[in-house]
């Protein structure tokens, strides 16, 4: 259990005060065993190790350490993302996929809303996942190798693409997949223009610092109702805490042609909006771990979530030359 530790107010934040100093016992980041959602400063460094083997520059790693997350304008280039978005047009008209787990529809129609496990079901997808292009950086940022603790497609359909709500990966990854420290990050690639107007990435720069508790207790078979997004009893971050590192740090939107991306810390508050638009927004999305940074039991659920949400395969990503550009 924690102990007691000192707290001061954030500045311009309405009161809201945070944890300077605790010690724990255990858990480094109790959540969701919590009455009341109190942040604190985050135990573990953002940039782990030197940050120098690598793709990035010291500039990069430096504003990565800063913000939380790096953009990208090209990443993928043109036909790279044509075959990409061919892919999960293919992998969409699969009766057999459609009806599987690892497909999760809006909640509201039978759109799509996520591909989880797409890696494997996919060679293009295993080949992107799999390049140096992404896990390159990953390590770099991570200190380690890596494996892939998730990947996914985000299918967000046009007019009906339902909205992310504000919610930090790690507290969630922590709770129900036993991820003791937040040394992981995403990829979001972007397969089809992000527009401002059809639900793109937001981030609260610096919010990676802040843990975030949540308030709510995780019932069996959670996994079922948060992919859906709608009505959550826990996982998504206190309202009052969101503002007040939104007052803080400000937000930043992730606007790009297709084949741009953002890389960002596991523990980066973000979200996105519905899309009532007419243009549809897909993003695959990867999760590196560090292979030094394993799954165990669950810190705040009844039992792990499957391995498609949560692989536990803690094989490395090969390390093999870059995808051959066209």
């Amino acid at each position: 259990m924690p102990r007691a530790g000192k707290t001061y107010p954030l500045p311009g934040c309405g009161g809201i005060t945070v944890t300077e100093s605790v010690e724990f016992v255990g858990d480094l980041y109790p959540t969701r065993s919590v009455t009341k959602s109190v942040p604190f400063p985050r135990h573990h460094p953002v940039v782990w190790g030197d940050g120098k083997e690598g793709p990035l520059s010291a500039e990069e790693v430096a504003a990565y350490d800063r913000d939380g997350f790096l953009a990208f304008g090209a990443l993928l280039d043109p036909a790279e993302a044509r075959e990409c978005r061919e892919e999960m047009r293919r992998m969409a008209s699969e009766p057999a996929l459609r009806s599987s787990e690892r497909v999760v529809a809006e909640p509201d129609s039978d759109e799509i809303r996520s591909v989880f496990e797409v890696h494997r079901l996919s060679e293009v997808f295993r080949r992107l996942v799999h390049s140096g292009r992404l896990a390159d950086r990953a390590r770099q940022v991570l200190g380690s190798d890596v494996y892939v603790h998730q990947s996914r497609i985000n299918y967000k359909a046009a007019f009906d693409g339902s909205k992310f709500g504000w919610h930090s990966d790690f507290e969630t990854w922590h709770s129900e997949d036993g991820m003791p420290a937040p040394r992981a990050l995403s990829f979001s690639v972007a397969l089809m223009d992000n527009l401002p107007f059809n639900g793109p990435l937001m981030i609260i720069p610096g919010s990676q610092r802040t843990f975030v508790p949540s308030v709510g207790q995780t019932p069996p078979g959670y996994h079922k109702l948060s992919l859906l997004g709608k009505n959550l009893p826990a996982g998504p971050a206190d309202r009052t805490a969101v503002t007040a590192l939104a007052e803080r740090h400000g937000i930043r939107q992730f606007t790009g042609a297709a084949g741009s991306a953002v890389m960002f810390d596991c523990n980066c508050l973000h979200a996105s909006g519905g899309n009532v638009s007419p243009f549809p927004r897909t993003n695959l999305f990867v999760v590196y771990n560090s292979v030094d940074n394993p799954l165990t039991t669950p810190y705040a659920a009844p039992e792990a979530r499957p391995g498609y949400l949560a692989d536990r395969d803690f094989t490395p990503v090969p390390r093999s030359a870059d995808l051959p550009r066209r």
